[in-house]
């Protein structure tokens, strides 16, 4: 990508020719205004606003008890650090319980931060709100793979689609939410293959965490690539920071290594 590209402010369009021209989308977490303009400085395309700050900003155990207040707080100080990323942000869990609150949150979050497009975990039980969130004008990002709203359900931090049933009900949830309107997807925490999969079946980005290189982009927590985040980080983190001795330092060694495809590794991935 030119110099003259990368300064150009990133639309949902400007993704979807990023995957037609097979360039790699760069995307990392920021929840306040100082990491967001190094990220947005660094050239990184996408920044979302996680709801995993309830993790690593406030040191809970899940994202559950996140509120929609605090999204819209962080979101609001991530929009006003942000020029030239498009600013994803999560819509909290039970803020999306039924399609008509969806529709009313993720347009706070638009109107209130910034936000160009909200981000909902699930399958084909959100092939409705996406439909009525596109309908009114809100760009949804789908998550499927490992949600983590879903953790008690799930029964814990585990790589999802490894069983055959499993994995093509991935694909298939892929596949009608992309046609109910979606703009992008997450796949988390899945095998290499079945991402590529995914990948080469949808016309719109996929970003992948966890999930291979074959994604159309890469997604990290801040926290974590930065070697902030104590104890036991998942397998498909790197720290960027080791080496780098700065906070701009790492940001571009990430954007570079995604570009490059040298990230994710081998050891970064699951089979």
């Amino acid at each position: 990508m030119s110099s003259t590209e990368s300064s150009k402010c990133v639309t949902v369009s400007t993704l979807l020719e990023m995957k037609k021209n097979r360039q790699k989308i760069t995307s990392l977490t920021a929840y306040d205004y100082s990491f967001a303009q190094q990220i947005d400085q660094a050239g990184v395309d996408v920044v979302l606003v996680g709801d995993s700050l309830g993790m690593v900003i406030q040191g809970r155990e899940t994202t559950i008890p996140v509120t929609m207040d605090e999204m819209v707080y962080h979101a609001s100080m991530v929009g006003r650090g942000v020029e030239r990323a498009l600013l994803l942000a999560d819509l909290p869990f039970m803020s999306y319980a039924t399609p008509e609150q969806a529709l009313q949150n993720g347009g706070r979050l638009m109107k209130e931060t910034g936000a160009q497009m909200v981000k909902l975990e699930g399958g084909v039980d959100q092939v409705e709100t996406v439909s009525l969130l596109v309908s009114r004008n809100i760009p949804v990002c789908a998550h499927l793979g490992l949600q983590p709203q879903s953790i008690h359900r799930l029964g814990g931090y585990r790589v999802q689609g490894r069983e055959s049933d499993s994995a093509q009900q991935m694909i298939s949830d892929a596949l009608v939410l992309e046609q109910a309107g979606a703009s992008m997807l997450v796949l988390e925490c899945i095998p290499s293959t079945l991402a590529a999969e995914i990948t080469a079946a949808l016309d719109i980005p996929v970003i992948g965490i966890g999930a291979g290189t074959d994604c159309d982009g890469q997604v990290l927590v801040l926290y974590d690539m930065l070697g902030i985040t104590m104890g036991k980080t998942p397998r498909f983190v790197k720290d960027f920071m080791s080496g780098s001795g700065t906070v701009s330092g790492a940001l571009s060694s990430y954007v570079t290594a995604v570009r490059d495809k040298s990230f994710p590794a081998a050891e970064h991935t699951f089979q």
